[in-house]
């Protein structure tokens, strides 16, 4: 997600997945109103947003006198209690807001959101699982899927192409990935170039579907 430094986000629910944004945004430089109905919550993040509150947003008149119309993007982090997200997404929507971010624990819950107004609906636990299930790979240090299959990983170079330089081991012919980037050991990233020569124990970043970086990884 990215947010316009020059325009604030409101963010309502603060626990794991609300707070963790609020606090990503905020130390990005972007003003950030947080909400929660827990006064352990807003006390934890009082030190980190623009301005904590404790209010009960499933009530339109408490997000009117917070001038939630007047934010361009909101996020809202809540999860569990499916009726106080439904219904703080209804009242941002019937508000105007056009970018509201919103997190849904289950399949039905997100078409609910979706259906009345939510944007973009995010399902953090479930992305996290297929992360972690990617990572058990042990070749595979980091990885990022997108909905297309497409997919952006950090791995340990395999060994075929150990050193060689990548136009010569042609990854993207042989194995239709793209070597982005090399981190090697002590040193600073570097951009693939095709004369780029991969040493042992270097880390590369590369892109492609998903099922070709997961076959390249094992090579």
């Amino acid at each position: 997600m990215s947010a316009d430094k020059r325009k604030p986000v409101l963010v309502v629910g603060l626990g794991r997945f609300g707070g963790s944004v609020a606090r990503r945004l905020a130390a990005m430089g972007t003003e950030v109103l947080g909400v929660d109905r827990s006064p352990d919550l807003v006390q934890d993040h009082a030190d980190h947003l623009t301005k904590v509150v404790e209010a009960d947003c499933t009530d339109p008149a408490v997000l009117r006198q917070l001038g939630a119309a007047d934010f361009a993007t909101a996020v809202v982090g809540i999860g569990s209690d499916v009726e106080a997200s439904v219904l703080t997404v209804l009242a941002l929507a019937d508000m105007g807001l056009t970018n509201i971010w919103a997190k849904a624990c289950n399949t039905n819950h997100a078409r609910i959101l979706e259906r009345i107004g939510a944007t973009h609906v995010v399902f953090p636990e479930e992305r996290m699982g297929e992360r972690v299930a990617h990572l058990l790979n042990e070749r595979l240090r980091d990885f990022i899927a997108f909905d297309d299959e497409f997919a952006i990983a950090r791995l340990a170079a395999p060994e075929p192409i150990v050193g060689l330089p990548l136009v010569t081991s042609a990854c993207r012919k042989k194995y239709s990935v793209t070597v982005v980037g090399v981190k090697r050991k002590g040193e600073a990233f570097i951009h693939a170039v095709p004369d780029t020569l991969i040493f042992p124990e270097d880390e590369l970043v590369v892109s492609g579907r998903i099922e070709d970086i997961e076959r390249f990884s094992t090579i």
